[in-house]
């Protein structure tokens, strides 16, 4: 009773307050991350905004995250070193087209025939062990955390004026695209060209790019490429982008483990958003988007390409032990996925 009566006396001065104080103490003040990603503004607004307008919502006022586009506040092969720096907090990139410095950095983007579909990415990280290996990377470079991995479009080869139904089509042609595919497409004598992201439309329509090799028809049609290319190539080089987030490592650990996570959750959310997003729109668009005329090399001829790339993959396992190891599970998932037939691989 003496101390009821105590609780009593002091509540109008504060001690109810005190009482009812909430478990969960906030910031005094919400915390800011800049971070840009890869990708233009129209097509930002499928691979990552839907995910950071519902992290700043779930956040509560905690932390807020703005967003920029291709090129606004570095260039997109700076993206590294301005997050390195602590210019930017956090970016959305695959490792080589931002100039990463890890030894694995080439199988960022589009490795070629890697995978056939866009589930096969998250099944190669998450069970087969890329994900140890990314980390163990990006652990080795100062100032830098990966946060994870996942999968984007297949590549197709868009062109504006002449169709590729030949290997010998591609020669001399210039085209946009990601640096490691840039590498083996050159094999046949397509010339990588590099412009900033803003700049495509106009290269395409002024002739000083004959196309693109970035994306499949769900990105070409979104961010309007569709609206100045006549053709497409219906064989894929690889069947998923391999995208990536990372933070700065102070700003990353800046923030509260609820927070970490929560960006973490807002990475899967993003991940399965893209996973529905392309791969019914891929479909779709193929039957029914009526801007590109579709062509084919033949099997025989592509089965060649198909059978250049184990040259490739042999001379990127010999550049280091990691690649070596990343090398190791392609190949032995792709005897998996072809042994078990129906529905994972067809052929």
């Amino acid at each position: 009773m003496t101390n009821r009566r105590k609780f009593l006396t002091t509540a109008g001065l504060g001690g109810a307050a005190v009482l009812a104080a909430p478990a969960t103490i906030r910031a005094q003040s919400t915390i800011k991350w800049r971070m840009q990603t890869y990708s233009g503004a129209p097509l930002g607004a499928h691979v990552i905004k839907p995910q950071i307008e519902a992290f700043n919502k779930a956040a509560n006022g905690e932390m807020e995250i703005e967003l920029f586009y291709s090129d606004q506040l570095v260039p997109t092969n700076e993206l590294f070193r301005a997050l390195q720096s602590g210019t930017l907090d956090a970016v959305q990139s695959d490792d080589a087209t931002m100039s990463s410095p890890a030894d694995i950095s080439d199988f960022g983007g589009y490795f070629p025939f890697s995978t056939r579909y866009s589930l096969d990415m998250p099944v190669l990280f998450e069970r087969y062990g890329l994900n140890k290996i990314w980390k163990e990377a990006y652990d080795e470079i100062e100032g830098v955390e990966w946060l994870g991995a996942g999968a984007w479009d297949p590549l197709h080869i868009f062109t504006t004026k002449k169709a590729i139904r030949s290997l010998e089509d591609m020669r001399g042609l210039r085209v946009f695209g990601v640096p490691t595919a840039g590498r083996f497409l050159a094999k046949y004598g397509l010339i990588p060209v590099t412009v900033p992201w803003e700049d495509v439309d106009v290269a395409l329509q002024t002739g000083e790019l004959d196309g693109v090799a970035w994306c499949g028809f769900t990105e070409a049609y979104e961010v309007g490429w569709a609206d100045i290319c006549k053709y497409v190539l219906l064989n894929n080089v690889t069947g998923a982008w391999c995208g990536s987030y990372f933070a700065n490592s102070k700003s990353w650990a800046a923030i509260p483990e609820h927070l970490q996570e929560l960006f973490r959750m807002s990475m899967d959310q993003s991940h399965y958003y893209r996973q529905v997003w392309y791969w019914g729109g891929e479909a779709d668009l193929r039957v029914n988007g009526g801007k590109l005329e579709k062509t084919t090399i033949s099997t025989e001829e592509w089965d060649t390409v198909v059978a250049d790339a184990e040259g490739f993959w042999d001379e990127l396992a010999s550049r280091n032990p990691r690649s070596a190891k990343v090398i190791e599970i392609f190949r032995r998932y792709k005897k998996v996925m072809e042994e078990a037939g129906i529905p994972y691989r067809y052929s």
